[in-house]
């Protein structure tokens, strides 16, 4: 656990500014003490400016990924108490998705040109590592050829997958890999406090446990990305203990290529509670930027936030726009469903005062739109 103290009376706008312009690393508590800096508009000027140094040859680039999320079972025992997505075993309402279905969904996203399929569901009981081997196997041999990604499965079903198999973690991901595993997504993380994590999901996976995960991920050669669920029974210092934390582990492995913050959507949940504010994400995402000086994207979460406070955070340290996801059923289980088309999503970076560029989920950089050599590029 990493101690955090309270932040010492010599700490001011003043000295971060000049750490941050120094190139220096910011301090657990310079982190707490920007959290509770009420002056978001000089936060975000640092937070940019951070954004345009990692960035200094595309910082008018806003990249974006054409994808689809697919939620391949709902079917989960872990009960949290933010998810109204999950359904428990023997529910009525639970399901899996057949491999018509699945394939159903992917064409329909290699037809507008997407190349990210986003596979996370629930840790369900009664699918083992052969289960999830079949899957990926089966989705490469049907659309390998227009280059798709399968950024799939979250640490918390990882681990699962690996226990119910008698598997350790680096075997699960060598098997995984091998059967067409491209990354692993971030969810899951919420906070990385074990006080957080035993009061909203206490049948999860520990903060330990997650960073572990990730770590074997890393190790087997696969990227992953970073998320941060804030705004529930979280204070900022475990807010800062999360960062710290992410940032322990990338300066280890090198292997998350993006963090992405959201807000808690209570709607529907067994927790309930209020909706974090506008100005609180902006806040966590300008301080997550200036603390995170060695994960190079930030995404935006349009899902969560709405698309016009998401291109507003574009000056706030975030370079990415996430995906265009075409499905989401996790968060729109908690009363948040906003969808947007490219066009729209191109619009909102352009009048922003960026560049709209599609990238793959390594964030290499698609100016076609879709990876060369894929059948998309001679279709009229």
């Amino acid at each position: 656990m990493t101690a955090i103290h309270e932040p010492v009376a010599s700490i001011s706008i003043d000295t971060i500014t000049s750490k941050v312009l120094a190139g220096e690393r910011l301090s657990a508590e310079d982190g707490l003490w920007l959290f509770k800096y009420h002056n978001l508009p000089e936060i975000a000027t640092l937070a940019n400016y951070v954004r345009e140094k990692l960035h200094p040859t595309t910082n008018n680039l806003v990249t974006y990924v054409v994808g689809r999320n697919i939620n391949y079972t709902n079917v989960c025992w872990v009960r949290c108490k933010f998810c109204a997505f999950y359904r428990v075993p023997g529910h009525e309402d639970g399901y899996v998705l057949s491999r018509e279905e699945i394939f159903n969904k992917i064409q329909q996203m290699v037809d507008v040109g997407g190349i990210e399929i986003l596979m996370q569901g629930g840790l369900n009981p009664k699918l083992k590592i052969e289960w999830y081997e079949d899957l990926l196997k089966s989705i490469k041999d049907k659309f390998g050829a227009y280059g798709i990604i399968l950024h799939a499965f979250s640490p918390a079903e990882l681990i699962y997958i690996a226990k119910i198999s008698s598997l350790s973690l680096a075997e699960m991901f060598a098997r995984l890999k091998a059967a067409g595993l491209d990354s692993v997504p971030g969810g899951g993380a919420e906070i990385l406090t074990d006080r957080v994590r035993e009061t909203i999901s206490p049948y999860k996976d520990t903060a330990d446990e997650w960073l572990e995960c990730m770590r074997e991920a890393h190790k087997a050669g696969l990227r992953s990305t970073v998320t941060m669920m804030y705004g529930s029974v979280d204070t900022y210092e475990d807010r800062i203990e999360h960062l710290v934390r992410s940032r322990e582990l990338q300066d280890e492995t090198g292997g998350f290529t993006a963090f992405i913050p959201w807000s808690f959507q209570p709607d529907g949940t067994e927790l309930e509670g209020e909706r974090a504010s506008a100005f609180d994400y902006l806040r966590t995402v300008a301080v997550s930027r200036l603390m995170l000086d060695n994960i190079p994207h930030m995404q935006a979460s349009w899902v969560t936030q709405g698309p016009k406070i998401a291109q507003i955070a574009l000056k706030y340290g975030l370079n990415d726009f996430g995906s265009t996801m075409m499905e989401e059923n996790v968060v729109s289980s908690a009363g948040c469903a906003f969808t947007m088309p490219i066009e729209e999503m191109e619009r909102l970076i352009e009048v922003a005062g960026y560049q709209p560029m599609r990238r793959t989920t390594q964030y290499q950089l698609l100016p076609l739109g879709v990876p060369e050599g894929s059948p998309l590029l001679s279709t009229p």
